[in-house]
């Protein structure tokens, strides 16, 4: 199944705690349904000393949240929308914006 959303992808934070939150898709895991967004779902590790971390500490880093939780930006309006498909005159399967029509891949 093709994506809906992809890496460097624009999107909003539908549900949750970080509810309206609107950041850069920075990993995107299939396998498991999930996406990581800047600046969303931001965690702290208490990390022992290691050889690659010699000091240890609080590390914060994004945690991965469902796929289903974010929606993508629209470029007309900037609010959340849905993903469609089509194929273009080559034949290729592009992405478009279900609320204005306009195309997300460039």
């Amino acid at each position: 199944m093709a994506a809906k959303v992809k890496k460097g992808d624009r999107v909003v934070v539908l549900t949750g705690r970080n509810k309206g939150a609107e950041g850069e898709v920075l990993k995107v895991i299939p396998a498991e349904n999930r996406v990581v967004v800047r600046g969303v779902n931001v965690v702290k590790r208490h990390t022992k000393p290691s050889q690659e971390n010699p000091q240890g500490g609080i590390n914060s880093f994004e945690a991965p949240i469902h796929a289903s939780n974010v929606a993508m930006i629209d470029p007309r309006d900037g609010k959340a929308t849905r993903v469609g498909f089509k194929t273009d005159e080559h034949g290729r399967k592009t992405r478009f914006a279900k609320r204005s029509g306009e195309a997300l891949d460039v």
